[in-house]
């Protein structure tokens, strides 16, 4: 009897040499002092490994295996605060959103917008926390997302659980990074942009209009059956496939600028898989 033997799957916080050359150049470079120069810096590549290890399985920074050779947790969590303050993740997610539009993957004829609140154990505090409406007015924060035609992440913003979503409207349609990958001018803007009844207020819609794009939001009111949900589901998987990431089912970092490199970090994770997809790689 001949026994088969699967290929094992790579982990997902293992990273190729095809990803590792995508994330790689944007890192800055720590040059080594000639005299007295202390313990050896740990290779970014685990580290980095270490910290999608963190990502994708929600366990604490001190409880990070030492067998697997990432370095200690302290090391990825410093590593992490050394890349956020460089902006490396948000160069990361620019860098993979400009390969989507290269290989035409990218579709910037319409956008969908939407909330998502999370838990924040409110003994920790922090900034961007606020009473969550839907969690019996416990500390929370909120994820505002905005996606392309097809449900890949454009841009990803955190506040306090509080805000109200159609404030963040106009912040998330800035904060839609110049898209490159083709000749010509960058792509910053989509033709639409969709919303739910959140959204509903003439104020905004105006303001949108003032950015050059068109507003299609359900009006309050009114029944159930406008359309749009048939477009904008979109957004809703894309907020599914973030919470593939247990890092960020809740908030657990005091510093809002850590949580927003995981949430940014798994934005970028998401447009690989996509760009992947699209090359057949």
């Amino acid at each position: 009897m001949i026994r088969v033997c699967e290929v094992a799957r790579p982990k997902p916080w293992e990273v190729d040499d095809d990803l590792w050359a995508v994330i790689e150049p944007p890192l800055p470079k720590i040059e080594r002092r000639a005299r007295h120069p202390g313990r050896k810096r740990h290779p970014d590549r685990l580290v980095f490994q270490g910290i999608l290890f963190v990502l994708h399985t929600g366990i604490a920074w001190e409880h990070l295996p030492q067998e697997l050779g990432f370095g200690s947790g302290m090391t990825c969590w410093r590593r992490l605060a050394e890349w956020t303050g460089a902006e490396k993740w948000a160069r990361l997610h620019e860098v993979l959103l400009a390969e989507l539009r290269a290989a035409n993957a990218l579709d910037f004829s319409r956008a969908a917008v939407d909330g998502s609140p999370i838990r924040h154990p409110g003994v920790k505090g922090g900034a961007k926390t606020g009473r969550s409406p839907v969690d019996r007015g416990g500390t929370g924060s909120k994820y505002h997302l905005i996606t392309d035609a097809t449900g890949i992440p454009l841009a990803a913003t955190l506040t306090g659980g509080n805000r109200n979503d159609v404030t963040q409207l106009i912040p998330l349609l800035q904060a839609v990074p110049p898209v490159r990958g083709k000749r010509g001018r960058p792509r910053r803007r989509p033709v639409v942009v969709l919303a739910d009844r959140g959204y509903d207020h003439d104020k905004y819609r105006r303001l949108v209009w003032d950015l050059g794009v068109k507003p299609l939001i359900a009006r309050r009111g009114t029944e159930h059956g406008s359309g749009l949900g048939a477009q904008r589901w979109v957004v809703e998987r894309a907020f599914a496939h973030l919470h593939w990431f247990r890092r960020l089912r809740i908030r657990w970092e005091i510093r809002d600028d850590i949580h927003e490199a995981f949430l940014t970090l798994g934005c970028a994770l998401i447009c690989w898989r996509r760009l992947c997809r699209a090359t057949g790689s």
